[in-house]
């Protein structure tokens, strides 16, 4: 085991950019002003929870329809796109003040291996959008018969998760 010098710069660098990161994450905002500032990045808000035969994810995407709302399914990614758009109107005189955020948005999120694409299921109401992904099947333990020398095979099982 190598021993390491212990620099506390480096550990207080890391921590500035855990920081820096997180204030990107929340003040960034895209091109563009809305209202005279600027107008703020949206990311819906999502759960994912777990049932016994599915996982299930939920997005709150009010003012949003089916139609402004893309889900695909490549390479064992699950990603869900679209865009908010802005509903206000730009006014000539007086002060227009925008609280709610607008703006495309994409969320990704990894499948277990071994899940189906083509079983994916998603539904929308009201503003919510959940999408039903089911579970894949686990792997079974298969039974392997070897012969004792030269007699009748006896069954033993295996549950290794190797490739048959």
């Amino acid at each position: 085991m190598a021993i390491v010098r212990w620099e506390p710069l480096r550990e207080l660098s890391s921590l500035q950019n855990e920081v820096n990161r997180l204030f990107n994450t929340v003040f960034d905002a895209p091109a563009g002003q809305t209202g005279g500032g600027v107008a703020r990045r949206w990311m819906p808000a999502m759960d994912l929870l777990e049932t016994p035969e599915h996982f299930v994810l939920r997005a709150d995407l009010p003012g949003m329809s089916e139609s402004d709302v893309s889900i695909e399914v490549e390479d064992g990614t699950l990603t869900v796109s679209g865009e908010r758009k802005a509903d206000h109107e730009e006014r000539q005189e007086g002060y227009v003040r925008v609280e709610r955020a607008f703006g495309a948005f994409s969320r990704s999120l990894s499948l277990p291996q071994g899940v189906d694409a083509d079983a994916v299921t998603a539904s929308f109401d009201k503003g919510v959008l959940e999408v039903r992904i089911p579970k894949p099947e686990q792997r079974k333990p298969r039974k392997i018969s070897i012969g004792v020398n030269g007699g009748a095979p006896r069954t033993v099982e295996s549950t290794s998760s190797a490739a048959e």
